[in-house]
């Protein structure tokens, strides 16, 4: 268990437009010997995966990103990124057209050469889903019989594309894009709600419109909906005798900027960059290797994110998506990890939560996890 590594990855001022703020991260040099494409998946549809002879994924899935680590895109950009349409904010909204259901093998599968496609953010959120997924391992009489045969089977979530996130997508069109950014951390009414970054300076550029077609979360959406405008950044500048030349000011606005960027990777991001998160490796890429990660699922009111990674032999971040869990998602995640470690003995997992086995009934019920309970009433 471990943190988020940003090393070679330092903050820029903050941009807002309403109630999003988004903080652009900038590299000094790219990542050598890795790039990132986007596959473009037609009409936009919903998209199946296989996971196994038994288990499939199911989502809205417009796209997939191709890590190519062969060193034949070194010198190039990112192609198949860009989005068009004719309601003058990026793109074609998803919901003004059919969508064909696309079935795909495997959520990470090897392309020809040194390349890898993968469905990002998908990686994260089917490693949520399979949390515990087999459900309960000893046939414990609390238990239905459908429980003891499909475990948790189905399990879904719900999310919220980003064209429903209001004002998300006029912030990124009027967002100006920093010479080598590589990365955006997004926020709404300043929580944090999602982080993506890339290897390249080019490959964000063409892939930063993309942030539109990614799910998010309930609170995301609700703060974006009912949060005030946030307070833009401004740097304040005191008139001194300490202030004579140009080299003055331009000195004294520098301080201004260590002091957001301080601030920011300490107080508005240090629930990812300081929170404490399970690896799960996904596949190995020469040097690289993909990741997806889950929270603590700590009850401590703090912001808790699953996500993927793509990190260098040194551990170092190059490429990085994440997705901000709701409340109640949080708690479903915690219950599970709780009644797992309890080897799903109803009576001991609520001993362990200081609580009684009815107390605990109500929360298995609560969480949406009634199929799992035997009906009493038979």
């Amino acid at each position: 268990m471990t943190g988020i590594e940003t090393a070679g990855l330092t903050t820029g001022p903050a941009q807002v437009w309403g109630g999003i703020r988004l903080v652009p991260l900038l590299r000094e040099a790219p990542v050598e010997g890795l790039r990132l494409h986007r596959e473009v998946y037609e009409g936009y549809g919903a998209g199946t995966v296989t996971l196994g002879p038994r288990g499939t994924y199911t989502s809205y899935i417009p796209h997939g990103f191709v890590a190519d680590w062969s060193g034949e895109g070194a010198g190039s950009a990112a192609y198949g990124t860009q989005l068009s349409g004719a309601d003058g904010d990026g793109g074609a909204r998803p919901e003004a057209v059919r969508l064909p259901r696309l079935r795909h093998h495997r959520l990470a599968k090897r392309k020809p050469g040194d390349r890898l496609r993968f469905l990002p953010l998908h990686l994260a959120l089917e490693g949520y889903l399979a949390l515990h997924f087999g459900g309960p391992s000893t046939a414990w009489e609390e238990w239905s019989r459908s429980a003891l045969r499909n475990g948790l089977s189905p399990r879904a979530e719900d999310t919220y594309l980003g064209w429903s996130v209001r004002g998300l997508g006029e912030a990124l069109r009027v967002f100006e894009i920093h010479p080598g950014q590589c990365g955006v951390m997004v926020y709404v009414s300043d929580a944090l709600a999602a982080a993506f970054v890339v290897p390249h300076p080019e490959d964000y550029r063409l892939l930063h419109a993309t942030l539109v077609q990614d799910l998010y979360g309930e609170l995301v959406h609700q703060y974006a909906m009912y949060g005030a405008p946030v307070a833009d950044f401004a740097a304040r500048i005191a008139d001194g005798p300490h202030l004579r030349t140009l080299a003055d000011l331009r000195a004294a606005a520098r301080v201004q900027e260590r002091a957001w960027r301080t601030g920011h990777d300490t107080l508005f991001a240090g629930e990812l960059l300081d929170g404490s998160y399970a690896f799960d490796r996904v596949y190995r890429m020469g040097s690289f290797t993909l990741r997806r990660f889950l929270p603590p699922f700590a009850r401590d009111g703090t912001g808790q994110h699953i996500g993927e990674t793509i990190t260098d032999h040194k551990g170092r971040v190059a490429y990085l998506k994440t997705f901000r869990l709701s409340e109640a998602q949080i708690r479903r995640g915690y219950l599970l990890r709780r009644l797992a470690a309890e080897d799903w003995h109803l009576g001991n997992t609520a001993r362990a939560l200081g609580t009684g086995p009815e107390e605990l009934v109500r929360r298995i019920r609560a969480a949406g996890f009634a199929s799992l309970l035997r009906d009493r009433g038979r």
